[in-house]
């Protein structure tokens, strides 16, 4: 399975679930970051959830880099979710609904 597909299914799941998503495009100028950036606001919730997600292709590795930026997404108090399969793009957030 390719990266590509597991992507398309993240952007699917993030707009069935209304969540802003913002997929940036490294050039290497500014702070690294992961593939997308975004908020979501559960339904019974009065506050939004900031998250980062890292797509990959199954059995894909995390670099360096993207260990670093994820320790400092968490250490500031968001989410991060590393994807890696269709099946696990289609639960994201289920266990905040």
């Amino acid at each position: 399975m390719l990266e590509k597909t597991i992507k398309e299914a993240v952007k699917k799941r993030l707009k069935e679930l209304g969540a802003y998503q913002f997929w940036p495009v490294q050039t290497g100028f500014g702070t690294a970051t992961i593939d997308c950036l975004g908020c979501y606001r559960p339904v019974a919730s009065a506050h939004g959830i900031f998250f980062a997600i890292e797509t990959k292709r199954p059995g894909g590795k995390l670099t360096f880099r993207q260990h670093l930026t994820i320790e400092l997404i968490k250490h500031a108090g968001g989410r991060v979710y590393v994807i890696d399969s269709v099946e696990a793009a289609r639960k994201l957030f289920d266990d905040v609904n």
